[in-house]
């Protein structure tokens, strides 16, 4: 199925100190009530090794919304700001997103 007329946001943590792992996830999950998501993904490196696969980050975040709008509108959402400041900024030393529209 191809996905249409969605805005996503992936994003890519790199843990100052690995042993922190479960804690980021906890703060990932606590993303989920932002109604201005569709769907969301957290998740880590699978298991799979070939030499295009980068698996060296310690965790993932796939957010579909419906549209620009709604991932504005998230970015300036209190649980998300919450996240950053708690999470994101003291346990990672590292932080790439990449988002995308439909081509």
């Amino acid at each position: 199925m191809l996905l249409k007329n969605s805005f996503i946001h992936h994003v890519h943590f790199w843990l100052k100190n690995k042993a922190d792992q479960q804690k980021l996830i906890e703060g990932l999950h606590a993303l989920a009530p932002i109604t201005h998501i569709k769907q969301i993904n957290i998740g880590v490196a699978a298991d799979t090794h070939r030499d295009v696969v980068d698996r060296s980050y310690d965790a993932s975040l796939l957010i579909i919304f419906d549209n620009q709008a709604a991932h504005d509108a998230y970015q300036i959402d209190p649980i998300h700001e919450t996240f950053v400041e708690n999470y994101a900024k003291p346990l990672c030393e590292r932080v790439v997103v990449q988002d995308s529209v439909d081509a």
